[in-house]
Order: C-alpha cells, then structure tokens, then sequence
C-alpha cells in the first residue's frame, strides 16, 4: 500500500464550502481519475482519505493537508494533476509527496493567518494590535453546541502584526477603501483559537470592529519551531527522506570496481 500525502487550497468563493463539501468533491475527483484508492473494511466502505485540521468554513487557506492510500503505486505529482484537473478552480492541489514518514497531524502545531479588514485604517490595527499583545488574557466567548463557552483567546497567539505595508501574498477581496491586513501564529491548543476568536479578542480590548466580514486566510500550517519561531512545512521530512543519501567518494569506488 502507498500513501501520498497532498496539500490543496481554498481560494477565492471556494474558501465558504464546508469541510464536508469538500469531502464529497474529493471523493469524485478519486472516482473522475481513476485513483485506486484502498478502502476501509466492513458493510460500507469508504475510500482511505485522512483528513488533518481542516480551515472553518468560509475561511481561505493555502495550506490544507490530507493523506490518500492506495493499493497501487503512483508517481505523486502525476496523481496531482490528475487530482488537480478534476477539482473545481478554487480548490486546487498543489503538492504531493509519498508520505515516508509517520505522524502528519503531530505536525500541524500552528498556523500562519492574515485578516483582511476592510473599511479599517492601519493606525487603528496598530493600536488594537498593541493593546491585544500586550494583555495577559483576552477571555471570548463562542458559541458551542453546549452553549455558549468562555475562554482565553491570547495566550494561543504567539505573534500578531499589523501586516499592511508588506502585502506579499494577493488580496482576496480587493478594494479602494482602507484595508488593514492583520498576521498572526496561532498555535493549536485546546479549545482552538480561531480567527475570529482573536476579532472578538481584538473587539473587546480595543473596541477595533470591521465595517464588513474580514477575509481570513491561512497562508500555512506546521511544527512549530520554538527557537525561530516560524512554522515550518510539514511535507519536508517527507521529501527528505525521498533523496537519496550523497554517496562518499569511497563508496563510489568501490561501486565502480564491483562493476
């Protein structure tokens, strides 16, 4: 059995299809490309489709994961195109590695997000920033299907910047009017500290409220690296262990001489 383990986004009208959506259009991309996908045991199975962390619904991301098995091999990035030319645009897969390794979720501990406020200065960003960061706690409150859950919306968030002068990566939403662009590390925790949580956190410690709905993104998700404090691609150890080891100038002779 081969495993190969994708990242695909969610782009543009895309990003507001629920994870279950996502499901189901996945699962006809399987069946539209011929993938011979392995499947579960019992009276109804299903394809072997793990699914890691998925992005709230009508969030963006450039940066979700999931792990397919099968029972035939398939070179990676052939299968991603294929995977790729059956999905809607918006949902696009855009990188595939045979998964040599073991525990892909254990190495989604954080995510990279930008907020898009429309209608908000950067001056005021900046001082809801400053007045965010520089609290202890920013207790929220969400909603649950247990009712509604009071919890600490800061201690989560290892970094959060006004990110308005540096627009590296293309609007989602783009506008004439003020926009400030919010980027922040959210590591994973217990209950999850989502997006709007850190608005909501932001609204109560500095009354900062976007005229229209932010336009929220995950730009990547990883380990976490305590000492750089960046988020480091989850994929990586795969391909690592996909390359071959350099061969010493020894071993090469003695290569040669056997032949």
């Amino acid at each position: 059995m081969q495993r190969i383990r994708l990242r695909y986004t969610k782009r543009g009208r895309l990003r507001f299809t629920s994870h279950r959506d996502f499901q189901r259009a996945f699962e006809r991309a399987l069946r539209r490309a011929e993938v011979p996908m392995a499947y579960s045991a019992g009276f109804t199975p299903h394809p072997k489709v793990s699914y890691a962390n998925a992005a709230p619904t009508g969030t963006g991301s450039e940066a979700e994961y999931l792990e397919i098995a099968l029972t035939e091999a398939r070179d990676p990035e052939q299968l991603r195109l294929l995977l790729d030319e059956s999905l809607p645009a918006g949902l696009d897969v855009v990188e595939a590695v045979e998964a040599r390794t073991s525990g892909l979720a254990d190495r989604l501990t954080a995510s990279v997000w930008e907020l898009r406020l429309d209608g908000v200065e950067s001056a005021d960003a900046e001082r809801a920033v400053a007045a965010f960061t520089s609290a202890g706690t920013v207790e929220v409150q969400r909603r649950t299907k247990n009712g509604v859950r009071t919890f600490d919306a800061r201690s989560a968030v290892v970094t959060l910047e006004n990110a308005t002068t540096t627009r590296d990566t293309p609007a989602d939403r783009p506008t004439d009017r003020p926009c400030a662009i919010l980027r922040l590390v959210v590591r994973h925790v217990t209950p999850a500290v989502r997006p709007d949580d850190v608005l909501s956190g932001l609204r109560a410690v500095a009354d900062l409220a976007p005229p229209v709905p932010a336009a929220v993104t995950r730009l990547a998700q990883g380990l976490f690296d305590e000492e750089t404090g960046a988020v480091t691609d989850p994929l990586a150890p795969d391909r690592e262990a996909a390359t071959p080891e350099p061969q010493s100038a020894a071993a090469a002779a003695a290569a040669k001489a056997s032949a």
